[in-house]
């Protein structure tokens, strides 16, 4: 090359190098947003772009209420780490967004909104009012995709999908019609959770179910042929439903009464006295009434011996007409006080004791549930169960942790028919008609049914006014996304998915249903891999709720709040004064100044270091602080690497590795190597940890310092320089690329920088490469050496500091009693002490002078002090010193020994106190060592 083309050569290095140029700070919030604009028009979270082995993750479906929350936050990174991690590894990796309609619980938010205007569903109609739930679904929908893109999620987004789109409402309807005609559905008359507010049937999942004070009383009811039999009721309106008394067969007591009548008070009614081993003989009275229509238990009793199912009560909580006119139309509260101030007006209340019970509350409306008898759409829960059960068994099905499987044992052993119809207007209708006559017919639509079964055109047919349980349309999520029923390129490629990442407390209601319907439907598992997290709480464990008043939004974490604006968000809606006050009062303790910007990585890291195993996940704010800082400490170590790159040349190839180079790629290796481990191990914890550990530790705290060292030494031949510097930038590479899925966004920007050095042809780091663990790289001996000139360097660093040696001052070295291998690795790494540790010298010697003296294992590391430090003045200022701590340590040992103060004071103050202590007399001791060690060089 000629001396001209080298000219030329410097110059255009020297112009990239201006060009990328990077910022003295990382300001999150300049590059996010620009950032995530840039992936997704260029359409980088697209499937379908590489030839590699499909990699699916279906997002569980947001409900449109509302916003994201922490849990959403936590899981959805999880999710993307996987999506990024897997689509850097080549694979064809699709996340499927989406949201879902909520049935009761968006209903009830339109509604809420309705009932601020003074109105209700019914003066808009059913058609206007699902015109309005609609108009709040794009707002909803809206804000949801908005958050995830905050949180840097990288979802195919051109695949959104809604559980009430087109295609996934034909999915709902084949699957109902299917399950139909193959015997798996019927409507039958059973009991439900009933909710009196909403008027409709709610799934388990919506019943809250909570110890409260109640009342037991006990009432007499009068044998036919004479004399009494006492029982014991929580809910006295129930006993105008009454069929039965039950006893146990084996209880003595009872059996003379087995079969005989009893006159039912209040009513003009005889009941039998029956017997069934479900009566416990030590509860009570050992007398049971049985309701079969109010009382799930009792129902099965009524099934066993073929009794009456009364019900007595309307749909809105109301005593019906089955009931005596007497208390027809009372409010079934109401009914109760009638009910015990006439029973005890005829003399037939024995008692009433204090009762604490459970009592089933709806979560959304906070009303008293009823097991109430009423006509609804049910699935065959057990015979869809087996297949289900064996998937997980035969480990066709792997739950992370595996302890979650046994929960998912526990249902699936003893499933009960699935109740999915709901009395809402809002979600699936169910594609069933009905003429004059209750006939039912099920098909498409009504002219399909007239086509299908052959009706008159003047039959006259209704719709079913019910919709679709919002579990019954998300149990087919990951394969109605994909285009089921119609056997679509997408559904053949990425069905099944590859990972399921969602929370303990919906394993059953949807987990273990996408199975069932997976197994079904398509013949295969749904996904191969469950993970399981734990749930995100409070710093101090409490579920986070709005009546808590401890609800985080992630978005405040990544841009931050003040403290005014987060009182006005927390407080926002509620209607009780005292409770506004506690919740600012709360609001204004833990977060006094606000909430500072932390920016998406650093929200991202924290999520991923917490997701350990554990059940309950605490979120302290104050951590993402310290992930903040590592992302600051990447950039820095960047810009550092960016500055020692002047007349780098990529193109040149000849290079002498040094052993610190050999260290840093055997630690980059084994880092590599464990990254794959906790990603496949879903570890996630342990992947932060191990990334945190070598970025900090290995390569900021102690490579830049070894590379320093050997740039600056004038000696170094330029095979030497070069190894150094591509060390420098390539490491750096691949941290970014491994850190990545973590923090996707100044992995980006710093990326888009690098490759400029590293001749990287990939437009952006998330289409890059993942490193892999290479077995060429492997070499212990630079691990052995550099972590032995690591202590000698630590070594005398300390013994400078404790002398109180300038850390400019170069000084001389002693080596006493050095080993063979301690003097080849002294060889080897003579250099790199010598700048890290200002040593002017190293001498070899066992005739050493007086001196501070170290130890690294048997060797004895010299540090001469004579005319290096004025030792009188240093004993005097340590004399100063060891003053002034006596006098803390002497108060605060009379302050521990002062019984009163120990007693009384928080035990978060005494234990500050004693570990100040503890400190004091730590210091006072090396104070003590380095006074003798200064009287030694008298």
């Amino acid at each position: 090359m000629s001396q001209m083309q080298e000219v030329q050569k410097t110059q255009e290095m020297q112009e990239k190098k201006e060009q990328q140029e990077m910022q003295k700070n990382y300001d999150p919030k300049a590059l996010e947003q620009q950032c995530y604009d840039k992936w997704e028009k260029k359409g980088l979270f697209k499937c379908g772009q590489t030839n590699g082995a499909p990699y699916t993750i279906m997002l569980p479906p947001p409900n449109v209420t509302g916003t994201l929350h922490m849990g959403h936050g936590f899981q959805q990174t999880l999710m993307d780490l996987l999506t990024r991690y897997h689509r850097m590894m080549g694979d064809d990796t699709l996340w499927q967004p989406g949201t879902d309609h909520a049935g009761i619980a968006t209903q009830m938010v339109v509604e809420r909104n309705l009932n601020a205007e003074g109105l209700t569903r019914h003066d808009l109609g059913r058609e206007k009012f699902i015109e309005k739930i609609w108009q709040w679904k794009e707002y909803s929908g809206g804000s949801i995709a908005k958050q995830m893109r905050r949180l840097g999620a990288s979802a195919d987004w051109s695949r959104e999908r809604f559980t009430m789109d087109e295609g996934l409402s034909q999915a709902v309807q084949t699957c109902f019609i299917k399950l139909y005609e193959d015997g798996l559905i019927y409507r039958g008359e059973r009991l439900v959770n009933w909710d009196p507010v909403l008027l409709t049937a709610v799934s388990d999942l919506e019943v809250v179910q909570e110890e409260e004070k109640g009342s037991l009383w006990h009432f007499a009811y009068p044998l036919a042929d004479g004399g009494n039999i006492e029982i014991a009721t929580t809910r006295p309106e129930t006993m105008l439903g009454d069929v039965a008394v039950a006893v146990n067969p084996n209880d003595e007591r009872y059996q003379h009464l087995i079969g005989k009548m009893i006159k039912l008070p209040l009513t003009e009614r005889e009941i039998p006295v029956i017997a069934d081993d479900y009566v416990d003989i030590a509860f009570g009275t050992g007398c049971v009434k049985i309701t079969p229509a109010h009382d799930f238990n009792d129902n099965e009793i009524g099934k066993r011996h073929q009794l009456p199912m009364i019900n007595i009560l309307t749909a809105e909580g109301k005593i019906n007409d089955n009931a005596p006119k007497a208390y027809r139309g009372l409010d079934r509260f109401d009914a109760r006080k009638q009910i015990v101030a006439d029973m005890e007006a005829e003399g037939l209340l024995v008692k009433v004791e204090p009762h604490t019970l459970k009592v089933p509350r709806g979560d959304r409306t906070g009303v008293i549930l009823e097991p109430y008898l009423t006509k609804q759409w049910f699935v065959k829960a057990s015979e869809l169960g087996k297949p289900a059960l064996e998937a997980v068994e035969n480990g066709d099905i792997r739950f992370v942790p595996d302890n979650w499987k046994n929960t998912y044992y526990s249902w699936m052993r003893d499933l009960q028919d699935w109740c999915i119809s709901r009395q809402l207007w809002w979600g699936h209708r169910i594609p069933a008609w009905y003429d004059e006559h209750g006939s039912v017919y099920v098909g498409e639509s009504e002219a399909d049914i007239r086509s299908k079964y052959g009706l008159s055109s003047e039959l006259r047919l209704h719709q079913d006014d019910d919709v679709f349980d919002t579990w019954f349309s998300s149990a087919l999520w990951p394969f109605s996304t994909l285009g089921w029923p119609n056997n679509t390129a997408e559904l053949k490629k990425y069905y099944p998915t590859s990972v399921l990442v969602t929370g303990f407390d919906i394993i059953f209601f949807w987990v273990a249903r996408m199975v069932r319907f997976g197994l079904y439907f398509m013949d295969e598992i749904p996904f191969k891999d469950i993970y399981i997290t734990g749930l995100i709480r409070d710093a101090e464990g409490q579920k986070m709720s709005k009546s808590k008043g401890n609800v985080l939004d992630p978005v405040d974490l990544i841009d931050g709040i003040s403290l005014e604006d987060l009182v006005v968000k927390r407080t926002q809606g509620l209607m009780q004064p005292q409770m506004k006050a506690k919740i600012e009062k709360q609001t204004r303790k833990h977060f006094p100044e606000g909430i500072e910007a932390y920016g998406t990585d650093a929200l991202r890291f924290t999520f991923t270091a917490l997701a350990s195993t554990s059940r309950d996940i605490c979120f302290d704010v104050s951590r993402m602080e310290g992930y903040r800082n590592f992302c600051n400490k990447l950039w820095n170590a960047s810009r550092f690497v960016m500055m020692n790159l002047e007349s780098y040349d990529p193109t040149y190839n000849q290079y002498e590795m040094g052993v610190a180079e050999e260290w840093i790629w055997q630690e980059l290796n084994k880092t590599v190597a464990e990254v794959h481990k906790h990603i496949a191990n879903y570890r996630f914890d342990l992947l932060a940890q191990t990334i945190y550990e070598f970025v900090w530790n290995q390569y900021c705290d102690w490579y830049l310092e070894l590379a320093k060292a050997t740039l600056n030494d004038q000696a170094i031949s330029a095979a030497r320089k070069h190894a150094a510097q591509y060390t420098l930038i390539t490491v750096l590479d691949k941290i970014l690329r491994l850190a990545h899925p973590i923090i996707p966004f100044i992995t980006e920007e710093i990326f888009n920088q690098v490759k400029v050095f590293t001749q990287e042809e990939a437009t952006s780091i998330m289409v890059s490469s993942f490193p892999l663990f290479d077995e060429a790289l492997v070499n212990e001996r630079a691990t052995h050496e550099i972590e032995w000139l690591k202590r000698v360097i630590v070594a005398i660093r300390t013994v400078r500091a404790e002398m109180n040696i300038k850390p400019s001052l170069s000084i001389p070295l002693f080596i006493k009693n050095a080993s063979t291998d301690e003097l080849d690795k002294l060889e080897a790494t003579k250099a790199l002490i010598q700048s890290m540790a200002k040593i002017e010298n190293i001498t070899v010697s066992d005739d050493v002078p007086m001196s501070a003296t170290s130890l690294v294992d048997t060797l004895e590391l010299h540090i001469p002090l004579a005319g290096l430090i004025d030792v009188s003045a240093e004993q005097a200022r340590l004399k100063k010193e060891q003053e002034k701590l006596d006098k803390e340590i002497a108060r605060l040992m009379a302050k521990l020994g002062n019984q009163k103060f120990v007693a009384n004071a928080p035990e978060d103050v005494v234990a500050k106190e004693k570990a100040k202590l503890t400190e004091y007399q730590t210091t006072q001791s090396k104070l003590i060592e380095q006074f003798e060690k200064l009287a030694a060089l008298h």
